[in-house]
């Protein structure tokens, strides 16, 4: 999948929630969404992306936002995840990698001179016409709303 582009339409995704519900594109049709894909539930950087969210959560929705998190993990993983820090969202289990194959997300990754396939932590604002309006790519991730709020 080519890397998408601020201004093109937001590719459709469907996948399954902490909680075993099918969620989609078309459940934040008129609303804007933060859709923000990490690499795993319960990791420092992770942990820290999700609770900046979760702090800010009432900013966010207060300017007009959802947010949704995607990763490969399974929907239980997701479940202790979002009840151990108390997460006020809903957290796609990605486990085939479909949406974040579609989303560009899926890719070769190195860490000490050894290549795998990883998820690249990227978040997409996209607006209540499914339109992508922001795309960050280097995510901060103990201050990601303010990236959010501040693009």
């Amino acid at each position: 999948m080519a890397l998408l582009k601020e201004g093109e339409k937001a590719p459709y995704f469907e996948g399954i929630n902490q909680d075993g519900e099918k969620i989609s594109l078309n459940n934040y049709k008129g609303k804007k969404l933060i859709l923000y894909f990490y690499p795993k539930d319960n990791t420092s950087g992770c942990t820290a992306e999700a609770c900046n969210l979760n702090d800010n959560y009432a900013q966010l929705t207060a300017s007009g936002y959802e947010v949704v998190g995607v990763s490969p993990d399974s929907p239980a993983s997701h479940l202790k995840f979002i009840a151990k820090y108390n997460l006020s969202f809903n957290l796609i289990a990605d486990t085939e990698k479909k949406i974040l194959e579609t989303y560009g997300v899926w890719a070769e990754k190195s860490m000490y001179g050894r290549k795998y396939m990883g998820v690249l932590r990227t978040t997409f604002i996209i607006d209540e016409a499914g339109v992508i309006r922001h795309i960050i790519t280097k995510v901060d991730t103990k201050n990601h709303v303010n990236q959010i709020i501040n693009k």
